[in-house]
């Protein structure tokens, strides 16, 4: 064997295949982004930030990780890219250096009542296999224990057509885990019939009370008068026995109604169908609150609620059942997984043990497996994904995340600052679009955009270091170290809201009485009981208030490329009356989604294109160039614009014009005050909802939900999305809403909501079943001097006390 007799000491030249340590973006034009220019440097931790609507998620998630999707994409077959969301290359000159991105962000996940926590991280797989291998008695494969499949058995003669033909008997069977009532549901639903129909009229007289079903609609009522099955001018009361099994449960059945082919089928499961099997998120309000009325869901009386057959449920280990694995918190099922040592699967549980310890890691460890993935909030849905990246083999990769510390406790803020840290670490570009300046600080490097929102964003500010920020002189830099001082005088309450023997989900038997009329904060760490406590437990009307409670969520928007701010308030009705008012023609003129649609583009205001296996294509209509209105309809004008340039306009330039002059319009004038009120007078009226940011979006719903009447408002979160900046002017319209009479409560983790409250309820002290106690009531100073809590600790340091 040779050796090498000599060795080279002299330091190696640098090899060229390690210049490309920077993600290269020149002229990027996405969404409000004028002409950026970055370079982004690889395997380390970048921030994002700027105010809400600066154009953050545009360079990162419109830009770099749409471009590098686009690109993997393309390396699949065509056949393949046909079954795929087709992506168009992002309006930017050059883009150098990209890897593969991965996006960790906020979009809730699937409500589909199928979808668990298990099955979405796939830690239900592993406990199915651990069950098959080790439960006793032994039932069956994995599949015995799914409650996404049914057991199926069959026989029959099958023709073998191999050598000489030849006739076999054959019997197929398949043991699933599937409850057989609720069909691995969990709930089965009971429909109270007298929301359906008004049993006293008979179908001539408009019995159904069923929303969209008008008396003449073609394909859903007359069917039901004109079918021959039923007598039309007989009260629904007085059906025989037969009649009454026809119109409620039939199956399809066709019949002819003036010559035309129709489906008849029973009530009951045509409003299944129609209702029941969709998401109950993606209905419009009035069919939401139709099935409210209509539909009750109770956990099925078979498999208590558990989803799966008998036999699943009897195989054990050690007594437990994989009904009982997914019930517990995953904290306990990660310790009793800990303790099974059993060397013929020892793979399979170092795996398992893995996953739910990420989740304890992670700051999940409350939730249970067996938890609808639909229920996650959007911080808990984003955590939850990153479970499946913590324990990945991948090096080189970029990882993209949208406001990890969302729904998080200044507690948990530590422990995701540390996962960032450790993905980094492994080699991994980290790019997080951040407000958090907790987050901020432990940046490699920083990217501000701004100076404003909206039209007034969408440039660098800043590129460089946490310190250089703090001295750059923009509004990021300017408020980084901005800290609240703790109120010197409290409001006094005008009554209270009492909660009694609160035992929602993981509360202990609360009791607490929540302030009226002042700005009441619930705060706690993820998991302690907070969202239990106000959307749970809180009466829906209040005596003392004399009003309702209006609720706002952190529930996302659902709308189409259609929808904009002008359409999603209602304000385009008043500017739609006010035009056709002043030219004396139809109001549905000036709906782009009506009469006043351009023809070529239906109103869309852009051609898409189809380009079968390769990325659509969205041109701008030549006949309206964009505007979505016919030449017609713009020739009316309103003090002088016609309504594209009406729609054009931002919510600050609007509310003057509407304000005075011959333009004015109360009814539209109090909608635009109260989008400005909530911070978003930079926002185009007609600026599609899906290019509005996640701040935007929950602001936009708060100024929905000024205009209702209710004495008490709720919010959720109402910092999610915004900037250091904006946090000041939500707090001063917290202060509003208060001095007006309203009562405000708010669930919030942002220090600076917390010291501005007249009254905190804090829960803990720990997550899930360590929670769901009041560990706290009183003003924030009280809170501050005892420090006898995690908020109290944090909270004290925050204000410098």
């Amino acid at each position: 064997m040779s050796m090498p007799t000599t060795t080279d000491t002299g330091s190696p030249a640098a090899h060229v295949a390690d210049s490309h340590d920077v993600i290269r973006v020149h002229g990027a034009r996405v969404n409000n982004l004028k002409d950026v220019s970055v370079e982004i440097p690889k395997r380390r931790l970048t921030v994002l930030t700027g105010v809400s609507g600066s154009g953050k998620s545009s360079l990162v998630f419109g830009t770099i990780a749409a471009e590098s999707q686009r690109l993997i994409n393309e390396t699949y077959s065509a056949f393949v890219q046909g079954f795929m969301p087709t992506l168009a290359r992002p309006e930017v000159d050059v883009l150098d250096g990209l890897t593969t991105a991965i996006i960790v962000d906020q979009q809730r996940m699937a409500a589909d009542a199928r979808s668990t926590v298990g099955t979405a991280t796939d830690a239900n797989a592993m406990l199915r296999i651990l069950f098959s291998r080790l439960g006793q008695p032994h039932i069956g494969s994995p599949n015995a224990f799914s409650f996404n499949v049914a057991s199926v058995r069959a026989s029959g003669a099958i023709t073998v057509e191999r050598g000489a033909r030849k006739t076999v008997t054959q019997t197929f069977s398949r043991t699933g885990g599937m409850c057989t009532r609720c069909e691995g549901r969990g709930t089965v639903s009971d429909i109270d019939l007298t929301q359906l129909y008004d049993d006293s009229k008979s179908l001539a007289e408009g019995a159904f009370t069923i929303p969209g079903w008008k008396s003449d609609s073609f394909f859903t009522v007359r069917v039901y008068a004109e079918s021959g099955l039923l007598d039309p001018d007989k009260p629904i009361r007085e059906f025989t026995k037969k009649e009454m099994q026809d119109f409620l449960y039939r199956e399809p059945t066709k019949v002819k109604v003036e010559g035309v082919n129709l489906t008849f089928e029973g009530l009951i499961p045509k409003i299944q169908k129609s209702f029941l099997s969709k998401d109950k998120d993606a209905l419009q309000p009035h069919i939401r609150a139709f099935v409210d009325r209509a539909v009750t869901f109770t956990a099925c009386p078979e498999c208590d609620g558990t989803r799966l057959s008998e036999a699943a449920r009897s195989s054990r280990i050690g007594g437990i059942s994989i009904a009982d694995a997914c019930a517990m918190q995953i904290s306990d099922l990660a310790a009793w997984v800990r303790d099974l040592d059993e060397p013929s699967v020892a793979p399979l549980l170092g795996t398992l043990r893995q996953t739910l310890d990420s989740f304890v890691e992670i700051g999940l460890g409350y939730l249970s497996l067996d938890r609808p993935s639909g229920t996650l909030s959007g911080g808990e849905a984003q955590r939850v994904k990153m479970i499946r990246h913590l324990g990945s083999s991948l090096t080189d990769t970029t990882y993209v995340f949208d406001e990890p510390t969302t729904g998080l406790h200044p507690h948990d803020i530590q422990r995701m600052n540390d996962l960032l840290l450790r993905l980094r670490d492994k080699g991994n570009t980290v790019l997080v679009v951040e407000h958090k300046p907790e987050t901020i600080a432990i940046a490699d490097h920083v990217i501000d955009l701004g100076p404003g929102a909206g039209a007034a964003g969408g440039t660098v500010c800043f590129e460089g270091t946490v310190e250089g920020l703090r001295t750059g002189g923009t509004i990021t830099g300017r408020h980084f170290d901005d800290r609240a001082s703790l109120k010197e005088s409290v409001r006094k309450p005008t009554g209270t809201l009492e909660i009694r023997g609160a035992t929602a989900h993981n509360l202990r038997d609360v009791d607490v009485d929540i302030p009226l009329g002042v700005l009441v904060v619930v705060t706690g760490v993820a998991g302690s009981g907070k969202s239990s406590l106000v959307h749970g437990s809180l009466p829906q009307r209040s005596e003392a208030a004399d009003a309702g409670v209006v609720s706002i969520g952190q529930g996302a928007i659902r709308g189409s490329r259609r929808s904009n701010p002008a359409t999603y308030t209602g304000l385009l009705d008043p500017i739609r009356k006010a035009f056709a008012k002043t030219n004396g023609v139809k109001p549905a003129l000036f709906s782009a989604n009506s009469e006043g649609a351009c023809p070529q583009c239906n109103g869309a205001g852009v051609i898409y294109t189809d380009l079968a296996m390769m990325a659509g294509v969205a041109t701008t209509c030549e006949e309206c160039e964009g505007k979505r209105f016919q030449a017609s309809v713009l020739e009316y004008h309103l003090g002088g614009r016609d309504i594209s340039e009406v729609l054009a306009m931002s919510v600050s330039e609007a509310e003057e014009f509407f304000g005075a002059g011959e333009a004015r319009t109360p009814a539209a004038h109090a909608v635009l005050g109260r989008l400005a009120d909530v911070g978003l007078g930079y926002l185009s009226l007609g600026q599609p909802l899906t290019t509005l940011s996640g701040g935007e979006r929950q602001r936009l719903k708060l100024a929905t939900h000024m205009a209702e009447k209710g004495g008490v408002y709720v919010l959720d979160e109402p910092t999610a999305g915004l900037h250091l900046a904006d946090v000041e002017q939500l707090l001063g319209l917290l202060d509003r809403l208060v001095d007006s009479g309203k009562s405000v409560i708010v669930v919030e983790h942002h220090q600076a909501v917390m010291a501005h409250a007249d009254w905190i309820v804090d829960l803990g002290p720990g997550a899930g079943h360590n929670g769901g106690r009041i560990v706290f009531e009183g003003t924030p100073t009280d809170l501050v001097a005892a420090r006898s809590t995690l908020t109290g600790e944090h909270l004290a340091a925050y204000v410098g006390a």
